[in-house]
């Protein structure tokens, strides 16, 4: 199976789980976090929301400089709306990985602020920490809405509570 594929393969695994997580959010816990230091739950679930768009990223261009591309996060009011963000931003990168090419990921990748490289990377590699990413800040969520006791949808696994996955 070629990376490409692979990488599509999980993307998608991944994404029913996000999916899940992103559905059970409480409409009226937007803005709480857990502690000062944490992100308030719009903020963490807009970033879940996005993170395929870097799949988009590492297929259209060569590098994201945040002194000419400030980061300003898409503000959704309501779970539907979130929801259909992360549907369009999974259909791009779904249709990059299916209509690319192995040879489109061996370029290298920049993060940039101005003239400052934060990160240098294959462009194999930004798909792969977008999903890994993805992982990450799902897992955040899950204890977020662990500690509003919200159930929590089975991933790898069952949950306590849901014995299917």
């Amino acid at each position: 199976m070629s990376t490409l594929k692979e990488f599509l393969k999980e993307l998608h695994q991944e994404s029913k789980v996000t999916r899940k997580m992103l559905e059970r959010i409480p409409a009226d816990k937007y803005e709480w976090q857990p502690h000062v230091k944490s992100m308030t739950i719009r903020r963490l679930s807009s970033h879940l929301e996005e993170l395929p768009q870097w799949i988009t990223m590492a297929f259209t261009t060569n590098e994201l400089n945040f002194a000419t591309v400030p980061y300003e996060p898409v503000l959704w009011k309501d779970n539907l709306e979130l929801l259909d963000i992360f549907e369009r931003s999974l259909a791009e990168a779904t249709m990059h990985l299916e209509k690319g090419k192995e040879e489109e990921l061996n370029p290298t990748w920049l993060l940039k602020n101005g003239d400052q490289v934060l990160v240098t990377m294959t462009k194999r590699e930004l798909v792969r920490h977008a999903i890994s990413q993805t992982i990450h800040h799902r897992a955040q969520l899950g204890v977020f809405l662990r500690l509003l006791d919200v159930p929590i949808p089975a991933s790898y696994g069952p949950s306590a509570d849901e014995n299917e996955f």
